[in-house]
């Protein structure tokens, strides 16, 4: 048996996520429906995870960041955003969190939009989505969108999530 199956054997199959959406029109509008979110907690509770919270916050560095340290000293083994991606003004997730990334895992942003490519095309190089380490805690940053968060956790990171605490916190 190779190693990548070794460390997916002896891998914890269940895993404690909280999820953020990054929005502020929903974070206003609290009658928007954050079906990214929904799509999230039902494809990770369906694998046998426990989605521990959901938050909805507006696209401010400072609150991204203060839900983020919140977050951090949480029993939580993975914090998973959506929303704030992409290249408008509005548009940053990634500005107040990937500095605080102890390691970074461009394998899944470099995957993420190479898969995204077979789905909407060139557009897919619009997207920011990445993925780290702080603190020992996973933090993914996906796009808002759906369909791009049911894609990055059906062909990604579902099939990876133990594999990755795994290497994390050995």
């Amino acid at each position: 048996m190779g190693t990548w199956e070794e460390h997916r054997e002896g891998a914890r199959k269940q895993l404690d996520i909280s999820l953020v959406t990054i929005s502020t029109s929903k974070y206003l509008d609290r009658t928007k429906k954050d079906i990214s979110g929904e799509i999230a907690r039902n494809l990770l509770e369906k694998t046998g995870h426990r989605v521990l919270s959901t938050t909805i916050i507006p696209d401010r560095k400072d609150m991204i960041r203060r839900e983020l340290l919140r977050l951090l000293i949480s029993d939580t083994d993975v914090i998973i955003t959506s929303g704030g991606t992409g290249l408008t003004s509005d548009d940053i997730t990634i500005e107040a969190i990937t500095p605080l990334f102890k390691k970074e895992i461009p394998g899944f942003g470099e995957l993420f939009r190479r898969l995204s490519y077979d789905e909407i095309g060139g557009a897919s190089m619009l997207t920011r989505a990445a993925a780290g380490v702080i603190e020992g805690k996973l933090v993914i940053c996906l796009p808002g969108s759906p369909d791009a968060v049911r894609l990055a956790l059906e062909k990604i990171l579902l099939p990876e999530l133990p594999h990755l605490m795994r290497h994390i916190s050995e």
